[in-house]
């Protein structure tokens, strides 16, 4: 059993402390955005010199899986593959996990417009071949309230869960928010994403169903409402853009408060300037050790002692500056 699992087993036991908080490193945008998402190779003023190469961003997934904090490394088939070969799962209690599409909304490739028009379903991996490496992969689905858009997404969906129950293969469900403009009052639209994300697990017996969720944290209200409603799901937020390290840390924190047992941050862990530092600090805000603002400090600290430029100074890092999570402070 992987620590996952045992604490996926321990939240639908009724069970859930602190310390079952579940993170996952979302080291996959070379499924989207691709290279220029892998992350920047800074020089020693913390001037950016140039983009990751695949090399560098696989042995950045190395040292977090060896770190052992997170309980999830999610990445691409390709990157899961390199990695299980070369036996660094064998021995590890972090769950390896492929994501399992790349529908058009996360296609923001340098130049690229496809983003603009509603989300259309596209998948690259076979979970057939991706078994000998991993059983878990991440699907996503965005709801635009566009009815031909959404028919051919939630086929998709189906067709999917089809191939993960001929295969053996288990999944997480991400749902991001609109990509497009869906005419919806911006109060109602998170409630309208709830909606639709109930609807569509409605038909599904358990077998069928994702281990859990993942989703844009769009305040206190819906989070509450979504985990209130069906306390079968176990729902976990994603981490949007890179904020300062406040907005992370205080993420974890309010989603943690209001209901989410599960993180899956991908930028706020990839542009961090210490990452193994930051995941940490993660770690003891989710587990309620340090406050938010404490972690900043340490995080801080942490750099100081390993000679690393921070990218803004300490109080400017302490700050809030994401929207919704001044709703919820």
């Amino acid at each position: 059993m992987t620590r996952l699992d045992a604490k996926l087993a321990r939240i639908h036991a009724g069970q859930y402390r602190p310390s079952d908080f579940i993170i996952a490193d979302a080291k996959d945008p070379d499924m989207g955005p691709s290279i220029s998402w892998t992350g920047e190779v800074k020089g020693p003023d913390g001037a950016v010199l140039r983009n990751r190469t695949r090399a560098e961003f696989l042995d950045q997934m190395r040292a977090i899986v060896q770190q052992d904090v997170v309980d999830i490394m999610l990445a691409s088939a390709s990157n899961i593959e390199v990695l299980s070969r070369e036996g660094l799962f064998n021995s590890s209690a972090v769950k390896p996990a492929i994501r399992a599409n790349e529908s058009t909304d996360i296609w923001v490739m340098r130049g690229a417009t496809y983003s603009k028009h509603a989300s259309r379903p596209f998948r690259t991996p076979s979970l057939a071949r991706v078994k000998p490496h991993t059983d878990l992969g991440l699907y996503s689905v965005t709801f635009n309230h566009d009815i031909d858009a959404d028919l051919a997404s939630l086929a998709e969906f189906a067709n999917f869960r089809e191939e993960c129950a001929d295969t053996g293969f288990s999944y997480f469900l991400e749902v991001f928010n609109p990509n497009v403009d869906t005419g919806i009052d911006p109060a109602v639209l998170p409630h309208y994403i709830n909606d639709c994300l109930c609807r569509s697990l409605a038909g599904l017996t358990q077998a069928e169903r994702p281990k859990f969720l993942k989703l844009a944290y769009n305040g206190p209200k819906a989070l509450d409402e979504l985990c209130s409603y069906d306390p079968s799901l176990v729902v976990g937020v994603l981490g949007g853009g890179s904020g300062t390290s406040r907005d992370c840390f205080e993420l974890i924190a309010q989603a943690e408060k209001y209901g989410a047992r599960v993180a899956l941050f991908g930028r706020k862990i990839n542009r961090a300037e210490a990452p193994l530092a930051m995941i940490q600090m993660m770690r003891e805000v989710s587990s309620h050790n340090l406050k938010p603002e404490e972690a900043v400090r340490v995080y801080h600290d942490e750099m100081a002692k390993a000679g690393v430029k921070p990218a803004r100074e300490l109080a400017r890092d302490n700050e809030i500056t994401e929207a919704v999570l001044k709703m919820g402070g």
